[in-house]
């Protein structure tokens, strides 16, 4: 998400849904430093870093992107 969204650089980041129930799917790397990680209750993250910012999933540009990846490396070697 960081890399699509500049303003988002340098900042607690956390992609899942910060409703009551939600859970966190993936967290930033200044997110960790305060102990938030996946599989995280998105209440718990946000009693850890009050200023955690949630994004909502982009499945469709996570598997662009994985698929880019997988391009690369079948560039470079048997998969």
């Amino acid at each position: 998400e960081q890399r699509d969204d500049p303003s988002l650089r340098g900042k607690p980041v956390a992609v899942g849904h910060g409703a009551t129930r939600g859970v966190v799917a993936a967290a930033s790397y200044e997110a960790r430093t305060f102990g938030v990680k996946s599989a995280l209750p998105s209440v718990t993250a946000l009693r850890r870093c009050p200023d955690l910012i949630f994004v909502p999933p982009r499945f469709e540009v996570y598997r662009a992107v994985s698929q880019q990846i997988h391009s690369i490396f079948a560039d470079y070697t048997d998969l």
